[in-house]
């Protein structure tokens, strides 16, 4: 079969996604995470007694605390799937993605499974990240602007 009859073989059966909703619930779901990271933070000023930018850090242990543990009853797929970005992109679905690396290699060990393998999704998160911030941070220090 010819490359062009192939692809408009796939492309004929390949399903179309609904990228305004998509990008609606997205845009829902992640207004959501963000509203319970705040009320979140809020919570453990007030009960804490303790500044915002203190509770900020309990906020961001608790969502990951939330994603690790979602993603080892299983919810955590299935809730991307309707969700989209709107899980992805925070600090939850970080810990997803470290944390279903870890599920998944747990039977070969704790040193050659879990710890050896459980950077696989998240280690490229970590390295553009790094790598990231400190391109910008050079560009933001060459410009003339540390504030």
């Amino acid at each position: 079969m010819e490359k062009t009859k192939y692809k408009d073989l796939v492309d004929k059966h390949t399903p179309k996604e609904n990228r305004l909703y998509n990008g609606m619930i997205a845009f829902i779901t992640g207004g959501f995470m963000g509203a319970l990271g705040e009320l979140l933070r809020q919570l453990y000023a007030y009960f804490f007694d303790i500044p915002t930018s203190e509770a900020t850090m309990f906020m961001i242990i608790t969502l990951i605390f939330i994603g690790c543990l979602f993603t080892c009853f299983g919810f955590f797929d299935k809730w991307v799937n309707f969700a989209k970005c709107g899980l992805i992109i925070p600090i939850t679905g970080f810990a997803h993605a470290m944390m279903s690396a870890a599920l998944e290699y747990r039977k070969e060990g704790m040193v050659t499974g879990i710890g050896a393998n459980m950077f696989k999704l998240a280690g490229s998160v970590i390295i553009f990240g790094v790598v990231s911030a400190y391109t910008f941070g050079l560009i933001r220090l060459l410009l003339g602007g540390i504030a």
